[in-house]
């Protein structure tokens, strides 16, 4: 299925000088990118996926007036004014189970023994709980129901009822949830275990929806090595292919993480390649700069189809820190949207939670695509320098309405970057920020 439609290119502000604004950037991936064409899924395939249609109730939930107790249908008028003193006895004409085909007809001086969720019966009007009565063994007020092979004459006989019910009591009204006909789930919804229950409820075994997008993450340099194997000598561990897989599956997605690729401009393309039919959306994390190993740009920057207008990967330049160098294109028969990050942790993250995470939700036709942001003051020892004409984003913790950086602007800090729950937002026309300033901040969790 194609996730992405033909590309406009060739415009002024694509040219190789331009330095692209974050929001254009953004406005060319949203303006690329399509949702994924609906299917039908079996329940619990469906989670996490958006459904298509609105869902009607064929069946009012619950389908039949029901107890909501374990004790004994009456009629009203057999209890009323029954205390301890002066117990109502009344015969039991049997029992009335959950799922029992042919109930059971309660006439006066009569009670049926019911159990929690079973139907009420016809001619009854409540249910007293089995706390208010003997059980059936007339021996006073009983604490529970005794199992039916430990106490069959409780079924049957007599019961005596120590307070009386008002009308419907402990009665669960047919269509009380919901009723037939009723607007049970939206379009647009994302299908989580509540909604999941609803459509199982209400006889629904399939249903509609927009899948979740299957995301291929990989990250490129010779010098990563694998969690758990042993460096030598400049080598460092590939952290970002697991950072963006998981951030992806946070966003949504499926996620496919490939182990790191070398440095070789074939090599890449043909796992590229081979990727694509698993991958709705294919990320990248390095090797987009100007240096003389960047061998994504070098792989991909002229893998377009010569007879569709707009594809292939385009290698820019953005005015923001950190995440300067970005590319985005499609790439394969199927012209599959692809994000190249760069590679150092936090540019590539925070890349990641601007433009890819964006990405991923329009995929599955979602209306929110951005992570929650709002405004807070800054605590902060000294003010905070920022480029002239970048956006910076700075990671920080935020609580209680002030927003606190954390670490330092180093595009290499992971650590930092793993006790940060939110971006501080400097715009492009701004060099200083004092404490105390309101800023704008991104939420992360």
């Amino acid at each position: 299925m194609s996730s992405a439609a033909p590309r406009v290119t060739g415009q002024d502000h694509s040219g190789p000088d331009h330095l692209w604004s974050v929001d254009e950037h953004l406005e060319d991936i949203l303006a690329t990118v399509r949702p994924l064409e609906p299917i039908e899924l079996h329940l619990l395939d469906a989670q996490g996926c958006v459904l298509v249609d609105d869902i009607t109730v064929p069946v009012s939930l619950p389908p039949f007036d029901n107890s909501s107790m374990d004790g004994y249908a009456v009629r009203v008028a057999d209890v009323a004014g029954a205390s301890e003193r002066f117990p109502a006895a009344l015969e039991v004409v049997g029992d009335v189970a959950a799922g029992q085909a042919e109930p059971l007809h309660v006439g006066p001086g009569q009670a049926a023994r019911i159990m929690t969720g079973a139907p009420l019966p016809p001619g009854a009007e409540a249910v007293v709980p089995v706390e208010w009565t003997d059980g059936g063994l007339g021996e006073g007020p009983v604490r529970g129901m005794r199992a039916r092979a430990l106490a069959p004459e409780g079924a049957t006989g007599h019961v005596q009822v120590y307070r009386p019910a008002e009308p419907r009591a402990h009665v669960r009204a047919k269509g009380s949830d919901v009723k037939a006909g009723d607007r049970a789930l939206e379009a647009g919804t994302v299908l989580g275990p509540p909604q999941i229950s609803l459509l199982a409820a209400i006889g629904r075994g399939t249903v509609r929806v927009r899948p979740r997008p299957r995301v291929v993450v990989l990250s490129t340099g010779s010098e990563l090595v694998q969690p758990d194997e042993e460096l030598r000598t400049g080598q460092i561990y590939d952290s970002n292919s697991f950072a963006l897989t998981a951030a992806a599956r946070d966003a949504g997605a499926i996620a496919y993480r490939v182990g790191a690729v070398a440095d070789d401009a074939e090599t890449l393309r043909s796992t590229i390649e081979d990727q694509l039919v698993r991958a709705d959306l294919v990320v990248t994390t390095g090797g987009v700069s100007v240096g003389a190993y960047d061998v994504v740009k070098e792989a991909l920057s002229h893998v377009g189809d010569e007879d569709e207008a707009g594809s292939g990967i385009d290698f820019r330049k953005l005015a923001m820190q950190p995440g300067k160098p970005q590319g985005f294109g499609s790439i394969g028969p199927d012209h599959t949207p692809l994000l190249a990050l760069p590679g150092n942790p936090v540019s590539s993250y925070v890349s990641f939670e601007l433009f890819v995470r964006p990405a991923i939700r329009a995929l599955m036709s979602l209306e929110d695509l951005h992570r929650p942001t709002t405004r807070a003051t800054l605590a902060a020892d000294k003010a905070l320098t920022s480029p002239k004409g970048r956006r910076q984003f700075l990671r920080a913790t935020c609580a209680g309405g002030r927003v606190t950086p954390v670490g330092g602007a180093g595009s290499h800090l992971v650590a930092a970057l793993a006790h940060a729950d939110a971006l501080i937002v400097v715009p492009e026309d701004t060099e200083s920020v004092e404490p105390g300033t309101e800023v704008e901040v991104v939420l992360l969790g």
